[in-house]
């Protein structure tokens, strides 16, 4: 008597990262990926958090205002419950460094339920440190895309940004942390710009 064929479980997935400093492009690559996977027909889940109030709320938008429909979360677990909702192949998260630490576990059981995870996000912080979760998505996933912006000083590969103000300035006590997540890491040119290392002036 023939074997009937039992359907195997949903194979494990996959985790794709785009990461970089402010400029770099690194949403425009978001949007583009997700723009392809939508054409091809696959299920597409597109987050974004809902701290990033710098345009439409239901959308991500690059610094040069392309933008795309996106479903705004304030934390992981409110991430997690919309990810879970429905049996996305691609689920794209923007900012991935404003959702902090814990959104690492849950990527890895989207990854494991069989889904795509493209995480995207800064991968330093302005004050030139490693911003997590990004270090930690880099070293695990597939495939890693490392974008650099455009140095404004020079022209040279910009791997940092850095608050717009005197190179160098003493930060006060009352600054924020480069590692807090709050909205005085959201902005533009009138707040930031891309520093090659030779330029870069962190504050002290």
């Amino acid at each position: 008597m023939p074997m009937i064929p039992v359907a195997s479980p949903r194979s494990a997935g996959r985790l794709d990262v785009i990461a970089g400093p402010m400029f770099s492009g690194k949403s425009e690559e978001l949007m583009r990926r997700v723009r392809r996977a939508k054409i091809a027909g696959v299920k597409v889940l597109v987050l974004s958090h809902s701290l990033d109030t710098r345009s439409d709320l239901s959308a991500i938008t690059s610094h040069d205002g392309i933008n795309i429909p996106a479903v705004p979360v304030g934390d992981v677990e409110s991430l997690a419950e919309v990810a879970r909702a429905d049996d996305f192949d691609l689920v794209a998260i923007d900012e991935a460094q404003f959702f902090g630490p814990d959104l690492v576990p849950t990527v890895f059981e989207l990854v494991e339920r069989g889904a795509t995870v493209i995480v995207e996000g800064l991968c330093v912080t302005f004050d030139g440190g490693p911003f997590e979760p990004m270090p930690t998505f880099m070293a695990v996933a597939e495939d890693v895309l490392k974008l650099t912006a455009v140095c404004t000083i020079c022209g040279r590969d910009a791997v940092f940004h850095q608050r717009v103000g005197t190179p160098g300035f003493i930060a006060e006590d009352s600054e924020p942390r480069a590692t807090d997540i709050d909205a005085s890491h959201i902005g533009g040119l009138e707040s930031y710009v891309a520093r090659c290392r030779e330029h870069f002036a962190p504050p002290r």
